[in-house]
């Protein structure tokens, strides 16, 4: 039984070099990509990113005003089940 444990204390000492060395390397490939993206040189997922669109005025509104009613209709769902 004493040998399952050292076994044990064995992988979870390895699973935390494995996870420490995993956060090196995600800190290493974050810092290339934004070296990769910021000079403009690399494709990276802001270059091939379409422009945002402006919505109006009055959409904003008609999306608005069709949430306050999807809002209501389930407010009224949970005042009749509560």
């Amino acid at each position: 039984m004493g040998n399952l444990s050292h076994i044990v204390s064995q992988l979870q000492a390895q699973r935390k070099q494995v996870h420490a060395e995993l956060g090196r390397l995600d800190a290493a490939i974050n810092a290339l990509q934004g070296l990769n993206t910021r000079n403009g040189s690399g494709a990276g997922p802001s270059v091939s990113a379409r422009p945002r669109r402006t919505m109006s005025v009055a959409a904003r509104r008609r999306i608005a005003a069709a949430q306050k009613k999807r809002w209501a209709v389930w407010k009224a769902k949970q005042k009749k089940s509560g």
